[in-house]
């Protein structure tokens, strides 16, 4: 009986053990996979939540100016023979606060270059502020070309980099002439919202699909120094798909965060766009259009006008007819801030300088900066820098106010934007 007990106690004891052994291996298991699975749930669920940082994430549109009276930046161009006209329209457009880039292309003679920058240079008023810059490694530019286009980047990132903190950016050309005073234009600009976009555009490009999308130009101011007209290549190309197409006027004033962002292009869309234009007959109606209305942060800050009077032909031809002294009345009228096409020396100038800006005998324009007290002989004082925000607004001011607001306010203005 007693060496019996020893033998029944092994027999319950291995079962035992072992099933310890594995109830304790399955409870583990257990734990494991669903920690496990818990924790890729979870994992799962922060890398889902989690969106990826890239580069352009952290490039904002930039806020525009608090100060009272806004600032313009002006682009002058002009080419052989324009000289003397470029320094008659930057005279007219000049401002203390304001900055100005003048470029002569490399058509004009190296002396008619030397003396635009001689004039700049020795100019006593443009060296006192330092607000007025001549483009001396001059592009060649050809007419209806993508040149025309990097003219106007080029003479952009050089008034970006150095004329300090503008708020809109006016392209011009030597044969464009004012017909409001800076004061009235500023004063005008003083009340709008500075991201607005002046820019003539529409989507429907019409027989431009067929004449100038789809055939493919090679413009030899890219790569020659001798200046000649463009020439098509035989082969065609369709019309982009990655983005749309718009075509409108060559003449803008566009908002210093848009042109920040044409300059940088942080995400590649100025970039592509360029690209596409260099080989599209006259790109300077179809690239900056094309950016604005294909960038989402600005399409919707367009105003759908070039604040420009032209006289066209019904339909347009080629080129506008030269304004002259019988259409003064249509540019009044126009409400218009700008006007083109002159000739050189036209007596219609003459007729807007003495009518429209009260010109003093240096071609400079009276405003609240300087004042010829009535008597046009008198030139530019050595004038108390304090006075440059003074403004003095004139008849000029409520034609122009009537022209923006009107345009603004119109009750299709968003339905123009972009279509």
């Amino acid at each position: 009986m007693e060496t019996n007990k020893p033998q029944k106690k092994k027999k319950w004891f291995l079962p035992l053990v072992l099933s310890l052994l594995l109830s304790t291996l399955l409870i583990f298991i257990t734990v494991f996979t669903s920690s496990s699975s818990s924790s890729s749930r979870l994992y799962k669920t922060r890398v889902k939540n989690e969106l990826p940082h890239f580069v352009e994430s952290k490039l904002k549109v930039s806020a525009t100016s608090k100060d009272p009276v806004p600032r313009l930046a002006y682009l002058i161009s002009g080419s052989m023979g324009d000289g003397e006209s470029l320094k008659r329209t930057l005279k007219a457009l000049y401002h203390p606060r304001n900055q100005y880039a003048v470029h002569l292309d490399l058509e004009a003679s190296a002396e008619e270059r030397m003396d635009l920058a001689k004039f700049v240079k020795n100019e006593p008023l443009f060296t006192k502020l330092g607000n007025v810059r001549a483009v001396v490694r001059a592009n060649l530019v050809t007419y209806r070309g993508p040149t025309m286009v990097t003219n106007t980047l080029h003479a952009a990132a050089i008034l970006f980099k150095e004329g300090g903190d503008w708020d809109w950016f006016i392209n011009l050309s030597a044969s464009d002439y004012p017909l409001v005073t800076q004061d009235d234009l500023l004063h005008v600009l003083s009340s709008i919202p500075r991201n607005l976009n002046f820019i003539e555009h529409t989507s429907d490009i019409g027989w431009k699909e067929n004449q100038r999308a789809k055939p493919v130009i090679i413009d030899p101011g890219l790569y020659s120094l001798q200046k000649s007209d463009v020439f098509w290549v035989s082969e065609k190309r369709s019309v982009p798909t990655a983005y749309k197409l718009f075509t409108g006027s060559a003449w803008m004033m566009l908002s210093r965060p848009f042109i920040e962002y044409i300059l940088w292009g942080w995400d590649n869309l100025p970039r592509i766009v360029l690209m596409y234009y260099a080989n599209f007959l006259s790109s300077p109606e179809g690239y900056f259009h094309t950016v604005i209305c294909n960038a989402e942060e600005f399409r919707n800050t367009t105003v759908n006008h070039d604040l420009h009077f032209i006289s066209w032909d019904n339909p347009p031809k080629q080129h506008p007819h030269f304004l002259i002294i019988d259409d003064f009345q249509r540019m009044v009228d126009s409400n218009a801030p700008f006007a083109r096409k002159f000739g050189r020396n036209v007596s219609a100038l003459d007729k807007i300088d003495s009518e429209l800006l009260g010109c003093n005998a240096n071609g400079f324009v009276p405003g609240g900066w300087f004042s010829t007290q009535g008597n046009a002989n008198v030139t530019v004082p050595d004038y108390n820098l304090k006075n440059i925000t003074t403004l003095r607004p004139g008849p000029g001011a409520e034609r122009l106010k009537r022209l923006i607001t009107g345009l603004i306010s119109a009750e299709d203005f968003h339905a123009k934007q972009c279509t």
